[in-house]
């Protein structure tokens, strides 16, 4: 398996990969190409793929805002889902937000899904009850 940085070149794989593996997906607000391509852009996102004979089987976006680090959009296709491949796209991003001084790593991960609650928990991210997540959105595609 190899990991390297996502280009823009590799939006479709992208889209494929979110797709198979369930996660929603926003074509026309945050995950059209023109925001996917300017996302790209910016030196606090990291788009990283795993590759397995240079066929993009997994995504993970990470991205701070220099006090904590985020991990987002963790996809793998499901033929290699339980092989390790999101635990290693998870080090890397803790890695590259590590080498940038962040030491708080959080994510968000939606009720129903209890196979990436399970990992971040085995990875060591502790659950917390006391935090409410609230978000505001100008449309349903953002």
């Amino acid at each position: 398996m190899e990991f390297k940085k996502l280009k823009f070149c590799n939006y479709d794989s992208i889209i494929e990969v979110w797709e198979r593996s369930g996660l929603p997906i926003k074509k026309f607000g945050r995950d059209s190409r023109k925001n996917i391509q300017e996302q790209m852009k910016d030196d606090h996102l990291l788009f990283l793929g795993a590759f397995e004979n240079n066929k993009l089987i997994g995504v993970i976006i990470v991205n701070h805002e220099g006090r904590k680090g985020w991990i987002n959009r963790l996809a793998v296709l499901p033929e290699f889902q339980r092989k390790g491949v999101a635990s290693k796209l998870i080090e890397y991003g803790e890695n590259w937000l590590r080498e940038r001084g962040i030491k708080i790593y959080a994510t968000l991960i939606e009720d129903y899904n209890d196979s990436s609650k399970k990992l971040f928990k085995k990875m060591g991210y502790v659950f917390h009850k006391d935090i409410f997540y609230f978000s505001k959105r100008e449309s349903d595609e953002t």
